[in-house]
C-alpha cells in the first residue's frame, strides 16, 4: 500500500473512497391516527385493573419519484387490555410517516438500511403521540419501550423465505408442511 503524509506530516495507508451515506428527514406526519377508548363506552370496569399492554408494529417504504427520496411508513397497533377479564380498555391505531433524502448506501442495502434506520429515527416522534394520546384519552401515558427494528427487519426476511419455501414446494402459505 502507498503511504501519504497528512497536513501534519502523519503517514497514512491510502484507502479508497467510501460513498459518504447521508441522509436527511425531509418531512414527518401522521397519515392515520385513531385511538378508541372502550371504557368510555362499556362503563368503568368492576374490580381489580391490570393493564397489559400490546404493541403491534409493520413497516413500508417506497421510492419517490424524485432521486434520492423515500417515503417510510411506521404502522404501530397498541391495545391496552385489562389482564382479569381480558376487556379492550383502548385501542391506538397509528400510521406514521417520514420522507427521507438517503444517498451514498449500495443499491443492495438500501432496503434494510429504510426498513431498520429511518424507522429508528422516526421512533421518539411515535413515542411521544402515543403517550399523548394514552394520557389524553384518559390513562396514564403509555411509554413504549423501544423497539428493535434489526429483529423487525429479521423477522419480516425470515417469514418471507418461509412463504417463499411453501410456494415453492407447492404447498399452500396457510397450511404447515408435514
Amino acid at each position: 500500500m502507498a503511504e501519504e503524509n497528512t497536513p501534519n506530516g502523519e503517514a497514512t495507508a491510502e484507502q479508497p473512497a467510501q460513498p459518504q451515506v447521508r441522509m436527511q428527514i425531509l418531512a414527518q406526519y401522521i397519515r392515520d391516527l385513531s385511538f378508541e377508548n372502550a371504557v368510555a363506552t362499556k362503563g368503568a370496569p368492576s374490580g381489580d385493573v391490570q393493564p397489559e399492554m400490546t404493541v403491534q408494529v409493520s413497516l413500508d417504504a417506497r421510492k419517490r419519484t424524485t432521486e434520492h427520496q423515500y417515503e417510510v411508513i411506521s404502522k404501530f397497533r397498541i391495545t391496552s387490555k385489562n389482564k382479569s377479564d381480558d376487556s379492550t380498555m383502548f385501542l391506538i391505531e397509528l400510521d406514521y410517516g417520514g420522507v427521507f433524502h438517503v444517498e451514498g448506501v449500495p443499491q443492495e442495502q438500501i432496503h434494510p438500511f429504510l426498513m431498520i434506520e429511518c424507522p429508528r429515527m422516526l421512533f421518539p416522534f411515535v413515542r411521544r403521540i402515543v403517550s399523548d394520546l394514552s394520557r389524553d384519552g384518559g390513562f396514564p401515558p403509555f411509554n413504549m419501550d423501544p423497539v428493535d427494528f434489526v429483529a423487525l427487519y429479521r423477522q419480516e426476511l425470515a417469514r418471507r423465505a418461509q412463504a417463499q419455501a411453501q410456494a415453492e414446494s407447492g404447498a399452500p402459505a396457510n397450511q404447515k408442511l408435514s
